[in-house]
């Protein structure tokens, strides 16, 4: 009865100290930067699984998670609250558009070599599957049609169970069209919605650090998606991942990236496409 009466009690207010002690901790290990802004952001959801494994204080919790195989596991589990974010299908459908577009195009010029396509920070999975949807509509009906995979990567577990699962509310298919919700959808209990099977063995789901970008197994990818998951890191970091991001895109492929999300960034491989709706690059061949 105790247990239950203090899992009630509000926690106290972090310290400056024990804030930038969890600020240090979320940039080295993952690269996440949290302002001030952010720090009750912080609060509540450390308080929220704080209150869940029965640890009273931040400097004890901080011990918890930093304190070998258990504090691992238990990391693991915090870093689904901190890391998953509010998403849908097609949310910015201007870079879909670049994408169908883009496709069209390889198959106009009759590059028929099955496609490779990553979304980086791919959350509870809308991206992978939008993307997936555009490239089943470009190449049917063609010899290539069904040829095409979506690696789908994240560093939160419990989003790529989601996206695995396949299964989502009506609020996240908003922007899919009647057409492609009667194509790719099937409905289930409660106006929910999930992924047709034959769609979704084309989307495969990986836990990865975009920290750990050098030792990822993927290369010559002809599609990068890396949309809103940048602003999270320090203008040298983003950098840094979109160099290494580059080097995993094939000769002549696409990479889309949020816009407004690295606006001064160069790179001499790339030709940035002119569409002021994007932010997008294709590879020098």
């Amino acid at each position: 009865m105790q247990s239950r009466v203090w899992s009630l009690q509000p926690l106290a207010d972090m310290t400056a100290k024990e804030f930038q002690d969890w600020q240090a901790l979320l940039e080295e290990r993952v690269g996440i930067v949290l302002n001030e802004q952010r720090r009750s952001f912080l609060q509540t959801n450390l308080a929220t699984r704080m209150r869940e494994v029965g640890v009273a204080d931040y400097a004890t919790y901080y011990q918890q998670v930093t304190d070998g195989p258990r504090g691992a596991v238990e990391w693991s589990h915090l870093l689904d609250r901190l890391t998953v974010q509010e998403t849908r299908f097609f949310r910015h459908p201007a870079s879909f558009a670049t994408l169908e577009s883009y496709l069209q195009q390889r198959q106009s010029a009759g590059l028929n070599k099955p496609l490779d396509l990553w979304s980086v920070g791919c959350s509870s999975g809308e991206e992978a599957y939008s993307m997936a949807m555009v490239a089943s509509q470009v190449l049917s009906g063609t010899e290539q049609a069904g040829q095409f995979a979506v690696t789908a990567t994240d560093i939160s577990m419990s989003a790529l169970a989601k996206a695995r699962e396949a299964v989502y509310s009506a609020r996240r298919l908003e922007q899919v069209s009647t057409e492609l919700r009667e194509q790719f959808f099937t409905t289930e209990a409660e106006g929910r919605y999930k992924v047709i099977p034959a769609l979704a063995a084309r989307v495969c789901s990986a836990r990865l650090n975009v920290l750990d970008l050098a030792k990822a197994p993927m290369s010559g990818m002809d599609v990068i998606f890396c949309q809103n998951l940048l602003i999270y890191f320090r203008r040298w970091r983003r950098r840094e991942i979109l160099n290494r991001l580059v080097e995993c895109l094939a000769p002549g492929g696409l990479l889309v990236i949020g816009v407004g999300e690295m606006l001064d960034w160069q790179h001499a491989d790339l030709q940035a496409l002119a569409d002021e709706r994007v932010l997008a690059f294709t590879r020098r061949a």
